[in-house]
């Protein structure tokens, strides 16, 4: 592992819980990429739940092992779009 890669992995679970550990956290070069699968729309990252969020259609998609899981079938509903 390079040392910027460490220097990353480690920024991430500095200030965490012992959970955090676990949580690579997201890279922000692949939010600019991964868009909603249902809407098309721009995802967010929960860190406390590991989750990619879209507001737009109502569902947070779990990460699991530090891949995104981008399928409706596996997504969390969090209600309505506001």
């Amino acid at each position: 592992m390079s040392s910027a890669a460490k220097t990353a992995s480690e920024s991430n679970t500095s200030n965490a819980g012992p959970e955090a550990a676990n949580d690579p956290g997201v890279d922000p070069r692949l939010l600019e990429i991964l868009v909603c699968p249902v809407t098309r729309s721009a995802l967010t990252y929960d860190r406390e739940a590991n989750e990619l969020v879209s507001r737009a259609a109502g569902l947070a998609f779990p990460i699991r092992n530090g891949v995104p899981v981008m399928l409706r079938d596996e997504a969390r509903d969090i209600g309505a779009a506001k």
